[in-house]
């Protein structure tokens, strides 16, 4: 896996990140593949809650792409149309895992006529141990 790796204080301009839009409705079970995407945005309205499973891709897992003490932030914007949805479960690498929401509470409804902005930040505490810290905002 290619990448850049600096030490020290770095000064950055703009970063650009990788976002994959698909006209896919969020439902079921949806692969996140952090090696491919920061952001994933679904543009056509969900249809079900889902749960959104992150991992490296097909081939690797995120627990093979990180190593402990590291972190990564990843979005995925989900259209919702008059009947709203939401995440309902996040795994990692098909294994269950219990985000941290921002405010004390996982969300129980999407907003309808918008869309919904998750947010994970995921810290890697061990071997297949992650920390999910998550948000839920609303655009319209």
């Amino acid at each position: 896996m290619g990448g850049l790796t600096v030490a020290g204080t770095t000064k950055l301009q703009q970063v650009k990140e990788v976002t994959t839009v698909t006209a896919i409705a969020a439902t079921g079970t949806i692969a996140y593949d952090v090696l491919t995407q920061a952001v994933l945005y679904a543009s056509a309205n969900a249809t079900a809650n889902w749960t959104l499973n992150i991992r490296g891709s097909s081939a690797a897992s995120l627990d093979s792409i990180m190593s402990t003490g590291e972190a990564m932030t990843v979005a995925h914007l989900v259209t919702q149309g008059t009947t709203a949805y939401y995440n309902s479960a996040v795994t990692i690498d098909g294994a269950a895992i219990t985000p941290k929401w921002l405010g004390g509470t996982a969300p129980t409804v999407g907003n309808v006529s918008g869309i919904d902005i998750y947010t994970y930040a995921i810290l890697k505490t061990g071997v297949a141990a992650f920390t999910v810290i998550a948000s839920q905002t609303q655009a319209k």
